[in-house]
């Protein structure tokens, strides 16, 4: 089972879900999340950050470490977000939700026509990860 949680950006305009693998971490482990627009007056600290796409995660690396025993080598924000311990819930902030709505027209398909169907969603899912890819998320840089 795995938790998830939503947290505002620290100028409080936008938010995102979070997927924590395997309730390794407790939430407590993000300090601080930075939107694009308040990520601009941010010192970047590599030690404590990951950047993505204008996104700022800042964790609490006490926490991490202390935690993290369950997690083999060292623990690093590229460990937590990439390896899934503490990363978006999808491929950026707000994919759990947009996935959903742009599958829902494929979805109608499904009783209809199941091969159309299945074709359609095999081809979006390509296209998409494509598109993230191109667009400069992480998740989609590292996606198999």
């Amino acid at each position: 089972m795995c938790m998830a949680h939503e947290m505002k950006c620290g100028c409080g305009a936008r938010s995102a879900s979070f997927h924590f693998k395997d309730n390794i971490m407790p939430e407590q482990v993000i300090r601080e999340l930075y939107c694009p627009a308040c990520a601009s007056s941010v010192n970047q600290d590599a030690s404590t950050m990951v950047y993505d796409n204008g996104w700022i995660i800042r964790y609490d690396m006490e926490v991490a470490k202390a935690v993290g025993s369950r997690i083999a080598g060292e623990i690093t924000p590229g460990v937590l977000f990439d390896e899934g311990y503490c990363t978006w819930n999808g491929m950026y902030p707000g994919d759990h939700i947009d996935s959903v709505r742009e599958r829902e027209s494929i979805t109608a398909m499904a009783k209809s026509d199941p091969v159309g169907y299945l074709k359609k969603l095999k081809s979006w899912a390509m296209e998409r990860s494509v598109r993230l890819k191109d667009a400069g998320w992480r998740k989609a840089q590292n996606a198999a």
